[in-house]
């Protein structure tokens, strides 16, 4: 099973930006798509973004505009740039296998309004 390792989470004010990144142990090309998926305190986990070893992205509405999914297949890594971030932006960032698997430990990001 592949190992995740999300980092970049952080506090930062609304309208603010974080760089979220994903290190795979393995080559994440052996992976038709790969994802961010975030959870918020008392909710359900969400899909946030996916890419697929193609380059074809996809996102959730609520983010739609504002992030951006991308890869870097050389460096086994996935990043998720987040702009103009909102407080209800606010829960714990994971990275998976598309569909919901090999999920990685999380990184926190807070937005403060």
């Amino acid at each position: 099973q592949v190992q995740l390792v999300e980092s970049g989470g952080g506090f930062v004010q609304a309208g603010g930006s974080l760089r979220l990144s994903c290190a795979a142990s393995g080559s994440i090309s052996s992976f038709y798509a790969m994802g961010w998926y975030r959870q918020a305190p008392g909710k359900q986990r969400e899909l946030v973004a996916t890419i697929t070893r193609g380059g074809s992205s996809n996102y959730a509405d609520s983010v739609k505009g504002r992030f951006t999914i991308s890869r870097d297949n050389a460096a086994n890594t996935v990043y998720l740039q987040m702009n103009s971030l909102r407080p209800e932006d606010t829960a714990v960032y994971y990275c998976a296998v598309v569909p919901g698997r090999s999920w990685g430990q999380g990184t926190q990001v807070t937005v403060s309004s």
